[in-house]
């Protein structure tokens, strides 16, 4: 096992540096957060396993620190969250905490991929679709890039309308219940429970 590697912490200043070129897994965290302490050891020996990759990068961003800019702009609602890929375009990460499952899935997943900086490894249609991009101005571009992040806002306040909904039918719901529950205890269902379990009740001779 490897281990003793020093954290590899990405910030704004350092980001574009650190990632270009390179497949990342990063840790987004806050270091009060009980689940980011846990597994902080199986991460940090990950960490040193790729500390002299050139193709991938392992690293944390303190999501309460520098690195908060980095964190919102991934979309991190909680912590940790593990994101990995194209360092322009970061997935979510959905396996395991253990350094086996960790190990697993970055020796499957961390090495290039398509992407803006491997365009040789994406297919025709992928890179027709790039080099679309790349050839619209930085305003045109910026007004896509919004389209598309407006997108995922709608989808977010729609969601949360839904769930605020739910929550309204579930606490009416619930009270619902509670009273016929306590119209039932009501009419005397505490009263047979207690006399049963005193054995007073008469026998038939």
């Amino acid at each position: 096992m490897i281990v003793g590697a020093a954290a590899v912490h990405l910030t704004p200043d350092n980001f574009e540096e650190m990632t270009s070129g390179k497949t990342v897994f990063l840790k987004m965290y806050a270091p009060w957060c009980g689940h980011c302490k846990s597994m902080a050891p199986a991460w940090d020996t990950l960490t040193a396993a790729y500390a002299d990759s050139k193709e991938a990068l392992v690293a944390e961003v303190d999501c309460t620190a520098e690195g908060k800019p980095i964190c919102d702009e991934a979309g991190v609602k909680g912590f940790p969250s593990i994101k990995y890929g194209d360092p322009t375009d970061l997935q979510d990460y959905e396996g395991g905490r253990t350094l086996e499952d960790l190990e697993k899935f970055a020796d499957e997943n961390l090495k290039p991929n398509c992407g803006v900086n491997n365009i040789e490894l994406c297919d025709d249609e992928k890179k027709a679709q790039i080099e679309e991009l790349q050839a619209l101005s930085e305003e045109l571009l910026d007004d896509k890039i919004k389209a598309a992040e407006s997108k995922i806002e709608e989808a977010e306040a729609d969601f949360k309308a839904l769930v605020d909904k739910l929550q309204k039918k579930y606490e009416k719901s619930n009270k619902k219940k509670d009273k016929k529950i306590a119209a039932i205890k009501d009419a005397g269902l505490g009263l047979m429970k207690s006399v049963r379990a005193m054995g007073t009740v008469r026998t038939e001779l």
